[in-house]
């Protein structure tokens, strides 16, 4: 891959950088609503493999320190970008915070674009009101997020940029064994468990605003990493909260963001607060990542807390003996979670970076466990020892025969099992197969799918019958 410059959309609130990374992206990755100061994060996206397109939260004059931290982030974006896109309200004349704004990006000595949004507003202005900032005719494009008027134009004129042919931006990567795209690693769990906190930790830099204040993220913030010849992409999500309690608006979207990251991520890391109890919020979100087909890590954070700590701080514990805090918590994680035996725990702390880089392996042990295939003959093996172990049990004179299984995926691995009357199959048996795989392939933080072929009277159409 080459390495690709980076474009930063920068201008006050509700000025439409959001609606304009969306349409450069084609699809929705910022959240756009009609509220100011929506954006809070960087927000990032690849543009047609091209260049990284960056929006940013509007530039306002700071009124607390989480607000200070916002605009440290937008500062942050200027001086890595290598262009500049200055965005305003082709409605409205600009103002005196619109022409410092130009007059920042300019001092940069980096290119600037000035972007007209709105254009299909009848009170657009004409653009002779706006060359008074100082930003070149040529680089001046009027666009409209709403209808893509203009967008192409402006996409071309970004790359139309000198810095597009330089040296620096065509060096190819070496290729190594892992061709496949980046893989995606998305944190998942409830506000304020340190899920921004984790992701800084991970990527090495401040990307995420961290804060005690619930609800911090609302867009999904990506970082990529590259681990031992691995491209890795880590998605920091929204927490989410139980539906009945998200506000309506932006919470909401937050929430279909963090559920579309665990859809388009590999390996989902629940993570889960060691100073709290497990809810069954946290046990909904585990089912969710199951049902997706996706890998699964559950991340203790905020281990640090643990270490002066008694059992009964937390967890309501008497007669602890020589156990500590962090053995009941394990015992708890057990209990609470024992619908998946197969993922993988681990603890970390983001304040003294415990166990961090140790998650980097385990998503990609998790990953090759996904990607794992099992001979056709080792599966009738495994199935012939089971039917002989345990048979199937049927009902008066008809029993369920299972005669053959097959691997037909990966990603998640999927099999199939032939046979007859397979409908009179009882759960328990079902599950009882998959762990007789389970012992040969444990499939690390994998679910594994089963769908059931049968023929006879008791015979149905071909259906998920079990995700486990």
């Amino acid at each position: 891959m080459k390495k690709l410059p980076i474009v930063a959309l920068i201008g006050q609130t509700n000025a439409g950088k959001s609606s304009i990374l969306n349409r450069m992206a084609r699809k929705n990755i910022a959240i756009v609503a009609r509220e100011e100061g929506t954006t809070r994060d960087n927000v990032v996206a690849r543009i047609d493999d091209s260049f990284v397109l960056v929006d940013t939260a509007g530039l306002k004059d700071p009124t607390d320190d989480f607000e200070a931290s916002i605009q440290e982030q937008i500062q942050d974006a200027i001086e890595s970008a290598d262009i500049i896109l200055v965005t305003l309200d082709s409605s409205k004349y600009f103002n005196h915070r619109d022409a410092k704004i130009a007059k920042d990006a300019l001092r940069s000595g980096k290119p600037v674009f000035l972007v007209l949004n709105k254009c299909d507003l009848k009170e657009s202005l004409p653009i002779t009101e706006f060359r008074a900032l100082g930003i070149a005719p040529e680089n001046i494009f009027y666009v409209s997020a709403t209808t893509g008027q203009g967008i192409r134009e402006l996409k071309e004129g970004v790359l139309s940029e000198p810095i597009f042919s330089s040296e620096r931006y065509l060096t190819e990567r070496k290729n190594d064994e892992y061709s496949r795209e980046s893989l995606k690693v998305a944190l998942i769990g409830r506000p304020n468990v340190g899920k921004s906190s984790l992701f800084n930790a991970l990527g090495k830099k401040q990307q995420a605003i961290v804060s005690s204040r619930q609800g911090t993220t609302r867009d999904v913030n990506r970082v990529e990493v590259r681990y031992k010849g691995r491209d890795l992409e880590i998605l920091d999500t929204a927490g989410l909260r139980k539906p009945g309690k998200r506000k309506v608006g932006i919470e909401k979207f937050s929430a279909i963001r963090t559920l579309a990251a665990i859809e388009e991520a590999d390996v989902c890391c629940l993570l889960v607060d060691a100073t709290e109890p497990h809810s069954k919020l946290d046990q909904a979100l585990a089912g969710q990542i199951v049902e997706a087909g996706k890998g699964i890590i559950i991340v203790v954070t905020k281990s640090d807390l643990l270490e002066n700590a008694t059992p009964t701080n937390y967890f309501g514990e008497e007669n602890v003996g020589n156990r500590t805090a962090a053995d009941f918590l394990l015992d708890s994680l057990e209990k609470d979670f024992d619908f998946l035996p197969y993922a993988p725990v681990i603890i970390t702390s983001s304040e003294t970076g415990e166990n961090v880089t140790k998650l980097f392996e385990l998503a990609i042990e998790v990953e090759n466990s996904r990607h794992q295939e099992i001979k056709t003959s080792e599966l009738n093996k495994i199935l012939n020892e089971a039917i002989i172990a345990h048979a199937p049990a049927g009902l008066k004179n008809t029993r369920p025969k299972p005669k053959y299984i097959v691997q037909t995926d990966t990603c998640p691995p999927w099999f199939v099992v032939h046979g007859h009357d397979l409908g009179l199959l009882h759960w328990s048996w079902k599950r009882f197969l998959e762990r007789k795989i389970r012992e040969k392939y444990p499939f690390m933080g994998t679910p594994i799918m089963f769908s059931y072929r049968s023929e006879g009277k008791h015979s149905s159409r071909d259906k998920l019958d079990n995700i486990s």
